[in-house]
């Protein structure tokens, strides 16, 4: 069973996917670029009976709303996570969460730990250094088609598109039609705009004054060993550095496991939940 829920949050609404009618509630995140839509061969896999998923479109991404006064960066987006989360009367959730996702959900576990009863964070970014490899490179894509994305020719397939691309290990994983979905909400000239908000909002110091040693929470960081955006060493380090945290890597994926690897990262999230369930 399929829903689609809309949830105020301040500035605008969330756009949220919820799968199943289980007891545990499962939240995934996406990362920068992409939407809730990434998760779409992961939620249907997961023990429905059992859990609730809700893949969430970040404010600003996917079909959730989008405001140019409004906050996008990570503290901001944990903010609204947790009003969406009041919303759907879910007190505490594991979160699975996606690159830029990854660092909204160390804020949310940061800032509410009750919120929180697990964390999967995949390829997540270095939390002292957000704006890592991938926004470095649309800052080049950028400025080499500066005057076709001014005029919004193509809209943003010449920033975004390579990125994207590259976030995968198997190129038959990034197909056309699918770069096309993701780019649906970066149309034309406002579209390109959009997408340099969101990159802007990626503060690389969003993360600076917290104690990773006093987050608890159970973690798991999954590296996917493609992933070329971010070094190795982050995830270890990650991992280590929380009170609870565990490494797993997955062969074959890149960035976004969820498109290279559903299966996997579908079994993993099940195992994770159920291995929790008894601590």
């Amino acid at each position: 069973m399929t829903d689609f829920i809309r949830l105020p949050v301040g500035p605008g609404a969330l756009h949220v996917e919820r799968f199943g009618f289980g007891d545990r509630a499962v939240v995934l995140l996406h990362g920068f670029g992409t939407s809730g839509f990434l998760w779409r061969n992961v939620a249907p896999a997961l023990r429905l009976g059992e859990v609730t998923a809700y893949a969430v479109d970040l404010f600003g991404h996917g079909e959730s709303d989008r405001d140019s006064d409004a906050d996008l960066g990570v503290r901001a987006q944990a903010m609204y996570l947790d009003q969406a989360l009041t919303l759907l009367r879910v007190a505490s959730a594991d979160v699975v969460a996606v690159d830029f996702g990854a660092a909204v959900a160390l804020a949310l576990a940061a800032r509410r730990a009750s919120r929180v009863r697990s964390l999967v964070l995949v390829n997540p970014p270095d939390p002292a250094a957000l704006r890592g490899a991938d926004l470095a490179e649309l800052a080049r894509l950028q400025a080499r088609h500066l005057l076709e994305a001014s005029r919004g020719m193509m809209g943003a397939r010449l920033l975004l598109g390579p990125l994207l691309e590259k976030s995968v290990a198997d190129p038959a994983r990034m197909p056309e039609a699918l770069v096309g979905r993701y780019l649906a909400p970066f149309v034309g000239g406002e579209g390109v705009r959009h997408l340099g908000e969101l990159s802007r909002a990626v503060n690389d110091r969003a993360l600076d004054g917290v104690d990773w040693g006093s987050v608890a929470v159970p973690t798991l960081v999954v590296r996917g060993d493609a992933d070329d955006w971010v070094p190795p060493t982050v995830s270890a380090a990650l991992a280590s550095r929380l009170q609870q945290g565990e490494l797993r890597r997955v062969p074959g994926a890149a960035r976004l496991v969820p498109e290279d690897a559903p299966e996997a990262m579908a079994a993993l999230v099940t195992e994770w939940i159920a291995r929790t369930a008894l601590k």
